[in-house]
């Protein structure tokens, strides 16, 4: 009996060992298989469009370096010769001495959803043990440390336990039933003291102020937590069962409305999902437009130390300097005397900024050129933007190598993708999307395939935009380009997912009272 004891606590001891000898991995998704951001993110992928002069995966991998993971594969579908060359130029892959972390691209042009890159990596056996699950556009510092050893816990005593996702408290809008991320509220239910997971809902219908929840659950757990003040960071830890579990269910695509929620309904296989709640760390994801804005702004006010810009460094980034009132400088930008840099403003290198400028609540990419008397608020303007004398721009987006000619003005809300050169004195209305690229067709939409998206709860095939094809807003009539057109519940969607107001957002279908009238040219 002693020598069975002994053998016995021998195999356990050589688990453990071999448990702690395997790789920290992680898993993490180039693609967001969602229409969000598009029309840019046609041209590039969402992962590598810039959050404070940065590209999105560049903060995700940081943090996973910092916690020590050593080995990332990054999964590539659209534009992923992008990513790839990205990586290598940015030092994460080609110079294995040069990082603790070992990373590499997997790429494949056949998957069409986070469930299909998941059988992927199932596919090519790269998985070793226990991973982290994370999207390329998810900002965090928290430590893994302890949600890494309960999960290991967890798992000794109970093999079924198979996910454990990090939550955090959030703050949501009792009039919008919106977080300030611009998602809808999550309900979900957790067992009092183990924290499993027992409801999940990110579709809730706030109309009928009510959830459903299926009797048994409430039979099963005396007490529960229920919740709609949780924010999802979609950080997930995962047991290898979990690539398995997408292997055997070709109908699990999207990793919350389809995985989650189809084994939290499964009795007979019975497979457990946990949380894991962070209070003081950050952790978010940048689903759309209005978290694009909000976790620029936590950036910017160092929310999220140490990934803030004066510490991050990767590749050709250059160095910023942090000055008073939260305003982050590089060293080459040249500014006029005259000029005037509010507030949690961001200016990057090599950029030039003219007389009788101001510029507040914003960020300035690299290689800018901003003539005089141009007010700039609340925008983001990307690398190698020329903007000419008295320009204004609003609460808008301004992608790479834009050409805003003299007097031209962008009201908020708008975003202006690659390349769009606008005329002399131009105004190009709120809310508009212009871009040098047609509204793609049906056929054509795979490189992004919103599956079930949407937090809005409009479906898709309500909120398609319109579009003409125009060029009244080009310097010269040798270049078309497109201006992708908003019907009333699209564009109150819109601007609930973009403009940074702190106003309650209009009901869904209603036309804001305060949006301008289109001139005839967009109707």
């Amino acid at each position: 009996m002693s020598q069975k004891k002994s053998r016995g606590g021998a195999a356990a001891r050589e688990d453990a060992d071999e448990l702690s000898r395997s790789p920290l991995q992680a898993v993490l998704l180039a693609d967001s298989f969602t229409l969000k951001f598009r029309p840019i993110t046609l041209e590039r992928p969402k992962v590598l469009l810039p959050l404070v002069n940065v590209p999105m995966i560049d903060y995700t991998l940081s943090w996973l370096e910092t916690e020590g993971v050593e080995e990332v594969f990054v999964f590539c579908c659209a534009h992923a010769q992008q990513v790839k060359e990205h990586l290598e130029e940015a030092g994460w892959t080609g110079k294995p001495a040069a990082r603790e972390m070992a990373v590499m691209a997997v790429e494949s042009h056949d998957a069409i959803s986070a469930g299909d890159a998941l059988r992927v990596m199932y596919g090519r056996g790269l998985i070793n043990g226990d991973f982290v699950l994370i999207s390329g556009d998810t900002i965090s510092n928290m430590s893994l440390k302890e949600v890494l050893q309960e999960h290991k816990d967890r798992r000794k005593k109970d093999p079924l336990a198979v996910m454990t996702m990090i939550i955090k408290h959030s703050k949501p809008s009792i009039l919008t039933h919106q977080t300030r991320l611009g998602n809808d509220e999550i309900v979900m239910a957790l067992a009092s003291e183990t924290k499993e997971l027992l409801y999940y809902e990110d579709r809730a219908d706030s109309s009928h102020l009510c959830v459903t929840i299926d009797k048994d659950i409430l039979a099963n757990n005396p007490t529960l937590q229920l919740h709609n003040n949780m924010e999802d960071c979609y950080i997930d830890i995962c047991s290898p069962d979990v690539l398995s579990l997408f292997t055997d269910n070709f109908d699990y695509q999207h990793l919350r409305r389809h995985f989650v929620k189809g084994l939290l309904v499964d009795d007979i296989m019975g497979y457990k999902i946990y949380t894991h709640e962070i209070h003081s760390s950050y952790a978010a994801r940048i689903d759309n437009f209005r978290s694009y804005d909000a976790v620029s702004k936590d950036i910017i006010q160092r929310w999220t130390y140490p990934m803030v810009p004066d510490v991050l460094s990767f590749g050709n980034c250059h160095e910023m300097k942090l000055h008073r009132q939260g305003i982050y400088k590089a060293s080459d930008v040249t500014s006029s005397h005259s000029a005037q840099i509010g507030a949690n403003s961001v200016i990057g290198n090599a950029t030039s900024i003219g007389e009788q400028c101001k510029i507040s609540n914003s960020v300035i990419g690299e290689g800018c050129s901003i003539g005089k008397n141009v007010l700039i608020h609340g925008s983001y303007i990307w690398d190698n933007v020329i903007i000419e004398d008295g320009c204004k721009v609003s609460n808008s987006l301004v992608c790479d190598d834009v050409h805003l000619r003299a007097g031209a003005i962008v009201e908020p809300g708008c975003i202006l993708s690659f390349k769009i050169k606008v005329g002399k004195n131009v105004v190009v209305p709120a809310y508009s999307k212009v871009s040098l690229l047609d509204k793609p067709s049906n056929e054509d939409s795979d490189e992004e395939l919103e599956y079930a998206d949407t937090n809005s709860g409009v479906t898709d095939s309500a909120r398609k935009p319109a579009y003409r094809k125009m060029s009244i807003l080009v310097h010269t009539c040798l270049s078309n380009l497109f201006l992708w057109l908003f019907g009333p519940v699209s564009l109150t969607f819109y601007l609930a997912n973009w403009i940074p107001v702190f106003q309650p957002f209009p009901a869904r279908g209603v036309m804001p009272t305060t949006l301008p009238s289109y001139p005839k040219m967009m109707t």
